[in-house]
């Protein structure tokens, strides 16, 4: 790392490879002042330039073109992440975690006021309505209007009656509504939210030691199930890419594994015991039935199932403080983890018998550090979400920050190098919690905070980064 002075008594840490650093050079930069969460720039001090860079900070020897290139850089990341519009989610409450449906319609999202929401665009026929009535009638299947779009197309505006008041169906932030509203199914703040692979069925965890089974129908949603058995809050839900099975896990320091059979009934299969603190976060790879969790204790365990049970394989071990959330690459292969030390790490599966040499235990593949991110995050990362079209890396940050990293196409497999690529200071005016990529459109990012506030976002690469 690089510390570099900045001319109006600020300092700003550079992360090793960046173009500055490369360039061996100090970066002067706007001051900084302490604030609620640390160091934030200050607004009216200095004359400033592309991006709040401080113009006429001295230039140190060979500090002018890393001064140069770090300012086109930042005027370059400016426009890459544009806002789509805001809702306000879970009013007078955290939102806690957002999760889109397979086909990337609809959006789920959960909060301490107990609730879970279903979001969707205006106008969107939810579920779609195949058959539409004549312009101007009802449609007997889901009571909605048919009417004209704006293109002149047939589109279908949903009768939304069972959502709470002022979430009844109308516009509440650039044509994202509120579709329904999950309030029957717990007591206390629900944490995490997941859907089933087939899109017809929503689970969610809750501080209330419960999680719940949501199947849709029609246009809403009836719990089905309650599973039980966890001591105390559980804090992750997840769906095997199968749909057979489900994983959940607890403040209790256990990640349970629940099977579905055909008649949708759950029943507990494994109770995995290897954290020795709270178990954050729970994610599997997305084709194979191999689970993956985060704790307190600030590791990764993985597990696979060993003829009749599930037994822990790995356990990574790197971040110096609670690991809060994970996500798989496209291919599997990779797995990001973020954590309250301010880091986000890459870890790559190697196979027994791999190339690079790297020592395996018997037919259990290793898993590898080969990257850590640091120094771009100034407080604990909460989130981390990877997107499964373009490769993208998103991360939710306490600091109020929405930042994206992009792998260095010329970068080597074995060592990878990671660009910041995107960076909004102020995404949300509190904690960010939660950052999720839609599964079919490229780009479009969604993300939420202890602000009560759902934000969608357009990310587009920064041209020449």
């Amino acid at each position: 790392m690089l510390s570099a002075g900045c001319g109006l008594g600020g300092r700003l840490q550079l992360p090793e490879g960046s173009a500055a650093t490369s360039a061996g050079a100090s970066v002067p930069r706007t001051s900084w002042a302490s604030g609620r969460k640390g160091l934030n720039p200050t607004a009216a001090e200095g004359r400033r330039g592309v991006a709040g860079v401080c113009v006429g900070a001295p230039a140190v020897g060979a500090a002018d073109s890393a001064w140069l290139l770090h300012t086109l850089r930042q005027a370059a990341m400016k426009d890459s992440l544009v806002l789509l519009g805001r809702v306000p989610a879970h009013p007078d409450s955290r939102c806690w975690f957002l999760a889109w449906n397979p086909a990337g319609t609809l959006l789920a999202s959960c909060g301490g006021d107990r609730r879970v929401r279903i979001w969707g665009t205006e106008g969107q026929a939810w579920p779609r309505c195949e058959t539409p009535a004549a312009e101007g009638s009802a449609c007997a299947w889901c009571g909605g209007q048919a009417g004209k779009g704006e293109e002149g197309e047939a589109s279908l505006q949903l009768n939304v009656g069972r959502s709470e008041k002022d979430f009844s169906g109308k516009s509440v932030g650039d044509s994202w509504i509120c579709k329904s509203v999950l309030s029957e199914g717990h007591q206390r703040t629900v944490r995490k939210v997941a859907w089933s692979p087939c899109g017809n069925y929503l689970a969610s965890a809750s501080f209330d030691a419960t999680t719940c089974i949501w199947k849709k129908n029609q246009d809403d949603f009836e719990c089905v199930t309650t599973l039980e058995g966890h001591e105390n809050e559980v804090k992750s839900v997840a769906w095997a890419p199968s749909g057979n099975l489900l994983a959940t896990c607890s403040r209790d320091k256990s990640v349970w594994v629940w099977e579905v059979d055909e008649e949708d009934e759950y029943e507990c299969v494994s109770v995995l015991n290897s954290h020795t603190q709270d178990v954050k976060h729970v994610v599997w790879h997305p084709n194979q039935e191999l689970l993956a969790s985060a704790s307190y204790d600030d590791t990764v365990k993985l597990y696979r199932e060993e003829e009749d049970d599930w037994v822990c394989c790995a356990t990574l071990e790197g971040h110096e403080s609670t690991v809060w959330s994970l996500a798989f690459d496209p291919s599997g292969q990779r797995l990001a983890s973020c954590s309250d030390d301010r880091t986000v790490r890459i870890w790559r599966q190697y196979p027994p018998g791999n190339e690079q040499g790297v020592a395996c235990s018997g037919s259990d593949p290793s898993w590898k550090c080969i990257c850590t991110l640091s120094g771009f995050h100034s407080r604990t990362i909460y989130d981390v979400a990877w997107c499964q079209l373009t490769g993208a890396l998103a991360t939710a940050c306490g600091d109020d920050a929405i930042r994206v990293f992009e792998e260095d196409p010329s970068s080597d497999p074995q060592q990878p190098t990671f660009s910041l690529t995107a960076h909004l200071p102020q995404a949300h005016s509190q904690d960010v919690n939660c950052v999720a990529w839609n599964p079919k459109e490229p780009g479009l990012l969604a993300s939420c905070s202890d602000d009560g506030e759902v934000a969608f976002w357009k990310y587009q690469r920064p041209e020449g980064l």
